[in-house]
């Protein structure tokens, strides 16, 4: 990338589809006595800031959105996934699942989950960053500034502003 580039980006990460993976994993511990991953694993927000941050990019701004989608079933949510092609990308992911399995997730997940209309949500969260290559005509950050005023003084405001002389508004009366 060249220098002053900016590099933008969006991904599903964090808690998505937290209520599908718990149904699976319930549902395969009970009817196959063990489970295995069937959602790809998705980043953190912390490693995605480290991974910019390694690859040095700077000005990095990381913003995150949870959307809520309503399925009437875990099979159109299953079908929409694959469709999206974020079906499960693990190599080492069984292939299979059982029918049964399935059934009982849908079951697990409306029990745990679902909405008063019946509907089940699915959580999407999306985490956008911009990320900017260094170059030296980039704006630098202000350096920190000091202030005389202590946040734990906040009550005594009035008191400290009519002393310092910067403020002018009437004193209150007791």
């Amino acid at each position: 990338m060249k220098p002053d580039g900016v590099f933008i980006g969006a991904m599903f990460g964090g808690e998505t589809l937290v209520e599908l993976r718990v149904a699976l994993q319930l549902a395969e511990l009970e009817r196959e006595g063990g489970f295995s991953p069937h959602i790809s694993p998705f980043v953190e927000v912390q490693d995605l800031g480290s991974l910019l941050n390694k690859n040095n990019f700077t000005m990095i701004t990381i913003d995150t959105d949870d959307l809520k989608v309503k399925y009437p079933t875990i099979f159109q949510l299953m079908r929409d996934l694959k469709g999206m092609a974020e079906n499960n990308a693990s190599h080492n992911r069984k292939v299979h699942l059982h029918r049964e399995s399935m059934i009982a997730a849908n079951a697990i997940y409306a029990d745990l989950y679902a909405n008063e209309d019946g509907s089940l949500p699915a959580t999407f969260q999306v985490y956008y960053w911009i990320g900017w290559k260094p170059d030296p005509s980039q704006p630098r950050a202000l350096k920190p500034q000091k202030s005389d005023v202590s946040l734990k003084d906040l009550d005594k405001f009035e008191d400290i502003a009519h002393t310092m002389g910067k403020v002018d508004m009437p004193k209150n009366e007791k």
